[in-house]
């Protein structure tokens, strides 16, 4: 007898190999036959009819920020519901992995904008862990949803081995001692399974506490003489380097570059976060292109994320993340009061400033700097819902940055709106995708949980090749592919394919699904946070998900078991080359 029986489906292996319609069987965890001869529901405990279905590798998401969520609510269950079997956490410098509750919590929560009064509690519960083996000896105790695999944080090493206070200190370098020490974390977490290290160089992203309140990231203040040295390590064991350049120095792209080539040295897998079609800097484009072109001209191994769809952005009145781009904005964020800031945006140099900024349109900038682009979508005077600034701006003769100020004076954070500032342009975006030095990621899965994570990434990529048939844009094979094996070959990960012998992380999808609106959001609980977040729901699209073989969605319904019971995800190490 097999587990399961998988019947008649449109069979996609996650190699981008032609599609043909067969019958898989799982037992003990494991596809262990696939094949275009009948079988019968009486060989099997399970048979399920996949018939007009697609069969697929379950999905691979490689750019969540699941760390803090996977501790009290190990299921998973808002990527599990989308197809997703595999996850990766430890991304943009942050991991909670070595540094102490207080200090991890601190460099992740104004970031992701998960509420630290969660955060830090979960920590001190739960963390009995310092170092990258007893996380993983941690991890892997949990009732699993999907799978995890993981990256080491700079911003976390950096803060365990100097402490936070220390390693946000412009003027401090590392001392030698110290130095050998993030060394000896990131040899440790390398040997135990992670996939690499993730840096960050973007200063916008803020510590959160009262200790060291607006600081940038930990990892922003290494030179690059440090990160060097830690991505030798990291070019010994074949592994990854995820950075994140800072958005107003664009052209030190090329530090990575330099990192990336591979002429008389092994070349060290890099992916950047992120490439996009910005609105406000489309002429980046032209420079992300070249970067990943000179770097692997240059024998490197160079990879951007690129999110496959429009990059929609939500706010609560002021508070959004690209505000950080530009002093006035960045000098709001900085103040904790609405008492604070209510007196700071009134103040009329400040908004002269705001002004100013606004009418700039040559500096890089990831903001369009058009509020007749952005949209109110709740505000208590209900009247102004749905229209955008500007107009409201001209109708009542002021300036569309008073305008804005003013609603934030007077509504605070019960002012919502959003904007789409990048991936607006369908023709360019399909090239983006296309482009072979691309990674089809970003999802921020697990962050951001008034603003919008892309839980559903991968229907979304799906949805434009089944849409996109008559421009040759990407067969579905190639579409699942992306989101399958080309991730787990690159990331060097064993997951991603469904053939004989391969793992059963398995996906029957109903592609009819696929024509309703992947890009609507709606709130749902965070389980185990008491609050809400900004989701997708896409019935009729996952009909089924099995993970190591166990069924974690049937018919559209998670399992019950499902982060309940072990027997589903586990921790995936990095496969040794």
């Amino acid at each position: 007898m097999f587990d399961t029986i998988i019947s008649g489906g449109r069979y996609i292996d996650g190699t981008g190999a032609p599609s043909s319609l067969k019958n898989i069987a799982i037992k003990d965890g494991v596809i262990v036959k696939v094949t275009s001869q009948e079988m019968s529901a009486d060989e099997a405990k399970t048979f399920v009819d996949a018939t007009g279905k697609w069969v697929t590798p379950g999905f691979i998401d490689t750019h969540t920020h699941y760390d803090a969520e996977l501790l009290v609510s190990p299921s998973l269950s808002e990527s599990v519901r989308h197809g997703v079997t595999t996850i990766l956490v430890g991304s943009c410098s942050l991991s909670m992995v070595c540094s102490d509750c207080e200090d991890a919590s601190d460099i992740f929560t104004r970031v992701e904008t998960v509420p630290r009064d969660r955060v830090l509690p979960i920590l001190k519960q739960n963390k009995t862990w310092s170092r990258p083996k007893e996380w993983v000896d941690y991890v892997s105790e949990l009732p699993l949803g999907p799978n995890v695999i993981s990256l080491i944080g700079h911003s976390d090493i950096r803060t365990a081995v100097m402490g936070l206070s220390r390693a946000t200190d412009p003027d401090i370098v590392p001392t030698e001692p110290e130095m050998l020490q993030m060394e000896a974390l990131l040899t440790e977490s390398l040997e135990c399974g992670f996939l690499g290290l993730s840096t960050m160089r973007l200063t916008w992203d803020k510590v959160d506490g009262d200790r060291e309140w607006s600081k940038s990231l930990p990892s922003t203040y290494a030179k690059w003489r440090e990160i060097a040295r830690l991505t030798k390590l990291l070019r010994k064991y074949g592994r990854v380097h995820q950075g994140a350049p800072n958005a107003a120095t664009p052209l030190r792209i090329f530090d990575y570059i330099k990192e990336s080539i591979g002429f008389f040295r092994k070349p060290l897998k890099t992916t950047l976060i992120s490439r996009m079609d910005l609105k406000g800097s489309p002429y980046i484009n032209f420079l992300t292109k070249l970067a990943s072109f000179t770097a692997n001209s240059l024998k490197g191994n160079f990879r951007w994320q690129v999110l496959p769809t429009p990059f929609t952005v939500y706010a609560d009145g002021i508070d959004v993340v690209f505000f950080e781009e530009f002093g006035a904005g960045e000098l709001a964020l900085d103040l904790k009061t609405k008492v604070e800031r209510d007196e700071l945006l009134k103040d009329e140099h400040y908004r002269r400033d705001f002004r100013k900024f606004y009418g700039e349109k040559l500096s890089p900038r990831v903001w369009q700097r058009d509020f007749g682009d952005a949209i109110i979508l709740a505000c208590p005077d209900n009247t102004l819902e749905g229209r955008d600034f500007e107009s409201v701006a001209n109708e009542r003769g002021i300036h569309v940055v008073d305008l804005f100020l003013d609603l934030v004076v007077e509504f605070g954070k019960d002012l919502r709106w959003y904007t789409t500032v990048a991936n607006h342009r369908p023709d360019v975006l399909k090239k983006l995708i296309k482009d072979k030095d691309s990674l089809i990621t970003f999802s921020d899965a697990g962050a951001h949980i008034r603003n919008m994570a892309f839980y559903n990434l991968p229907l979304r990529l799906l949805k434009l090749a089944q849409q996109s048939k008559s421009d040759e844009f990407m067969s579905i094979e190639q579409a699942v592919w992306r989101v399958t094996g080309d991730q787990a070959d690159w990331f060097g990960v064993d997951a991603g394919k469904i053939r004989e012998g391969d793992r059963a992380d398995v996906v029957v999808i109903n592609p009819e699904g696929l024509a309703q609106d992947l890009e609507a959001v709606c709130w749902a609980e965070m389980e185990n946070f008491d609050l809400s977040r900004l989701v997708n729901r896409n019935p009729g699209i996952i009909e089924h998900v099995w993970i190591n073989g166990k069924h974690a969605v049937d018919n559209e319904e998670i399992a019950n078991s499902l982060g309940r019971e072990k027997g589903f995800g586990r921790f995936v190490p990095a496969k040794k080359p």
